[in-house]
C-alpha cells in the first residue's frame, strides 16, 4: 500500500522504485510507496492507495499496455514471398501452355513447367532471413547480447536516439566514497579520517555507512570496534571509538547541536552542487573532516557513449534524480540531452514524446521503474544485472551488465540485416537469371548447349541446392565478423 506519514522520521531505500541508491529522508507529511524499505526509524502512516491503485500496480499496467500496443514487424522475406510465390506459379503455368501450344507435345511442356517450379523453389529465399538471424543471435550470445525477439534485430538498425537510465546503467547503482577531505590539523592523512569514519559506521546498516566501510576495506584499513553505537534517524550515527565520542552525519545535524562547521561551508556547498552526499566527522566536539558519497560512474560508460556518438546516435539521459546530479554525471560522459526529476510513471510518456517527434528510440535501463519505458521504446535494452521486471520488458538483454553492449548490439544488428539483404539479393538474382532459362528462353539459340536449352528438372534441383548452400554459407560468415 501507498500512504502518507503521520508520525516518525526515517531514511527510506526507494531504489526499487526510483533506481536511486541513496536513501531518502522522510518525515511527517511525506508520501511513502509500497515496496520501498524503511531502513531505521519507526513510521506510522495512513494508507491512501491499496492494490491496483498503488504506484507499483500502475507501473505494471503501463508495461502491459506498452507491450500490447507494439505491432509485430513482419519479416522482409515474408513480404517478398507473398508476391514471389504466386508470380512463379503464374510463370510456370504460362510456360506450360506456351510450349504445349508451340510444340503440341504435352510431356516436354510439363518438363519445362516442373523445371521452373523446382528451380524457383524458394528455399534460398526462405533460408535468407532465418539463417542470418540464427547466426546473428548466436554471435550475440557469445558477446553477452541476448535477443529475445528477432524483430529487435531489424528495428535496432533504424534507431537514431538512445535513452539511458542513469542509476545502474551509466553509474554503478550503489553509493561509493568519492571525496575524503581532512579539516583538522591533527588529521594527517585521508586514510586516518576514513578509518575513524568507517569504525563509527561499522555497526550501521545504512547504505552510506556500508559504502564508507567498504572503502576502508578496499584500502585494507583495520577498523576499531565501536562502543555505544547509536543511529540518529535521518541525521547520522555516533559511537565511542578508543574512548572518544565520534559523530558522523549530515551538516544540518551539527548546526542543530551547535558544533561549528562554518569554515567548510564553501566546500560543502561545492560538493552538494555536484550531487554528492556530504558527511561531517566530529570527534569530541572537534570538526575533523568531510567524506562525500555518491553514485559512481561505471568504468566503461564514457567509452560506450562515445561509441554511440560515433555510430551517429543521439544520447539522452532519463532519470528520477535531481537536475544538478544529472548534469554532473552528464558532463562527465558527454550526454546530449537530459530529462531529470522524472517520476517512474512518467518515463514511458517521455519515450512517447520523443517517438511522436519521429525518432526511433532505444531505451536502456535496469530497474522496475524503467520497465514501462523499456516496453514503450522501439527497442528496449535491459541490463542483465538489473531487475527481473526490466529484463522481462526488454527486447535485448545485455547479460554482462556493460553499457558497451548497446553499441555492440546495434553493430551486430546492422551486420545481420546486411547479411539478410545480401542473401535475398543473391536469391533473387538466381531466380531472375535461371527461371527464364528453365522456361526455355534459350531454346532458339543453337550456340548454347542442349542441357541449358532444355533444362532438366534434375539439373534445376542441383542449381536450387547450390543457391541454398550459398545463402547458408554467407550467413555463417557472421560468426567470423568482429563485433566491438
Amino acid at each position: 500500500m501507498d500512504g502518507v506519514i503521520l508520525e516518525g522520521k526515517s531514511s527510506l531505500d526507494e531504489s526499487m522504485l526510483t533506481g536511486e541508491p541513496l536513501p531518502v529522508d522522510k518525515h511527517a507529511g511525506d508520501r511513502v510507496v509500497g515496496g520501498t524499505i524503511n531502513g531505521e526509524g519507526l513510521l506510522k502512516f495512513h494508507a491512501l492507495a491499496v492494490g491496483k491503485e498503488t504506484v507499483l500496480a500502475q507501473i505494471i499496467r503501463l508495461v502491459q499496455e506498452a507491450q500490447g500496443s507494439k505491432a509485430p514487424i513482419q519479416s522482409l522475406a515474408d513480404r517478398v514471398a507473398a508476391i514471389f510465390v504466386p508470380a512463379v506459379i503464374a510463370i510456370a503455368l504460362a510456360t506450360f501452355f506456351l510450349w504445349w501450344g508451340i510444340t503440341g507435345e504435352f510431356v516436354p511442356a510439363m518438363i519445362r513447367l516442373v523445371a521452373v517450379l523446382v528451380i524457383a523453389c524458394p528455399c534460398a529465399l526462405g533460408l535468407a532471413t532465418p539463417t542470418a538471424i540464427m547466426a546473428g543471435t548466436g554471435k550475440g550470445a557469445e558477446k553477452g547480447i541476448l535477443f529475445k525477439k528477432s524483430e529487435a534485430l531489424e528495428t535496432a538498425t533504424k534507431l537514431d536516439t538512445i535513452v539511458l537510465d542513469k542509476t545502474g546503467t551509466i553509474t554503478m547503482g550503489e553509493p561509493g566514497v568519492v571525496d575524503i577531505i581532512p579539516v583538522d590539523p591533527g588529521v594527517t592523512s585521508r586514510d586516518q579520517l576514513l578509518k575513524l569514519a568507517a569504525s563509527v559506521e561499522k555497526g550501521s546498516e545504512h547504505p552510506i555507512g556500508k559504502a564508507i566501510v567498504k572503502e576502508a576495506q578496499t584500502r585494507n584499513i583495520d577498523l576499531w570496534e565501536p562502543e555505544n553505537f547509536k543511529a540518529r534517524g535521518g541525521f547520522g550515527v555516533e559511537a565511542r571509538i578508543q574512548g572518544n565520542s565520534v559523530k558522523l552525519g549530515k551538516p544540518n545535524w551539527f548546526l542543530d547541536i551547535g558544533i561549528h562547521i562554518e569554515k567548510a561551508k564553501d566546500t560543502i556547498d561545492r560538493l552538494q552542487s555536484q550531487g554528492k552526499t556530504v558527511m561531517v566527522l566530529v570527534q569530541e566536539e572537534e570538526f575533523y573532516g568531510l567524506i562525500a558519497v555518491s553514485d559512481t560512474l561505471k568504468p566503461e560508460s564514457k567509452a560506450a557513449i562515445q561509441q554511440l556518438h560515433i555510430q551517429g546516435l543521439k544520447v539522452v539521459m532519463l532519470t528520477g534524480d535531481n537536475l544538478k546530479t544529472a548534469q554532473a554525471i552528464a558532463s562527465k560522459v558527454n550526454i546530449d540531452e537530459i530529462f531529470a526529476e522524472v517520476r517512474p510513471e512518467e518515463k514511458s510518456s517521455k519515450i512517447k514524446e520523443l517517438q511522436e517527434k519521429g525518432n526511433k528510440i532505444g531505451m536502456v535501463g535496469d530497474g522496475i521503474n524503467d520497465a514501462p519505458a523499456l516496453a514503450q521504446a522501439d527497442v528496449g535494452f535491459a541490463i542483465g544485472t538489473g531487475t527481473d521486471v526490466a529484463i522481462e520488458a526488454g527486447d535485448i538483454i545485455l547479460s554482462s551488465g556493460s553499457l558497451t553492449g548497446v553499441s555492440r548490439a546495434i553493430e551486430l544488428s546492422s551486420a545481420t540485416m546486411k547479411t539478410v539483404k545480401q542473401n535475398l539479393f543473391w536469391a533473387f538474382c538466381y531466380n531472375i537469371v535461371l527461371i527464364p532459362v528453365a522456361a526455355g528462353i534459350l531454346q532458339p539459340f543453337d550456340a548454347f548447349p542442349v542441357f541449358l536449352r532444355q533444362l532438366h528438372p534434375i539439373l534445376a534441383a542441383l542449381a536450387m541446392s547450390l543457391s541454398s548452400i550459398s545463402v547458408v554459407t554467407n550467413s555463417l560468415c557472421l560468426y567470423n565478423k568482429k563485433i566491438g
